[in-house]
């Protein structure tokens, strides 16, 4: 027993080693953005040799796609509580986009690195994040989210990229808007107006 758990201690401090390196280069990124972090500057933020840090990671592109999958897999597992839930669409969408706002405000570096850094920097995820790749634990919940609302009857039945764009424009849009310090109040003040305008655009006729 005493064996088993001494064989699990080494992988265990090395997951916890490559989530510091993940957690310090997304606050770097979001806030200097990709091409203006080095290496370097990771490493020394959180108290790592680079060579140390290159063991991990061999390259700042490859850094990159993993925070992305990292980003992917919180937001998806939080919106996979919500489509386990029994929730009407409407109330599941309220769900969705308090989490998406309380992550913004929470934790902006996640939110500020999909729209600041994988949606502009796209030839840094070419290799090995090609289309939704490196994001698809969060596009296949909201996929799941939209496919048991048309089964429902609740939500119409389109083109998914069409219902993802439209709601993810909307909650994107808000976030860069209170990022900019443009929004009259606070973020978590618009979560009923937005859920209902996005609700209305989704629902079934």
């Amino acid at each position: 027993m005493d064996g088993e758990v001494k064989k699990k201690q080494p992988g265990e401090k090395k997951e916890r080693r490559r989530l510091e390196i993940i957690t310090g280069a997304l606050k770097l990124f979001a806030r200097k953005g990709f091409y203006a972090t080095t290496i370097p500057d990771i490493a020394r933020s959180i108290g790592m040799s680079v060579g140390n840090l290159y063991n991990y990671f061999s390259s700042k592109e490859l850094l990159a796609q993993a925070i992305i999958r990292h980003i992917s897999a919180q937001l998806g597992a939080k919106i996979r509580v919500v489509n386990e839930s029994d929730l009407s669409s409407r109330e599941k969408i309220e769900k969705i986009v308090t989490i998406y706002f309380e992550t913004a405000q929470k934790e902006p570096e996640m939110i500020d690195f999909f729209l600041r850094i994988y949606l502009s920097n796209r030839e840094v995820f070419r290799e090995g994040c090609e289309g939704m790749i490196c994001v698809n634990e969060f596009v296949t919940e909201i996929m799941i989210f939209f496919d048991d609302g048309v089964a429902r009857g609740e939500l119409r039945n389109q083109d998914f990229f069409s219902a993802f764009g439209l709601f993810m424009g909307y909650l994107g849009g808000m976030v860069f808007l209170a990022g900019e310090a443009i929004l009259p109040k606070p973020l978590e003040a618009y979560v009923d107006e937005i859920s209902t305008n996005i609700y209305r655009a989704l629902k079934a006729e």
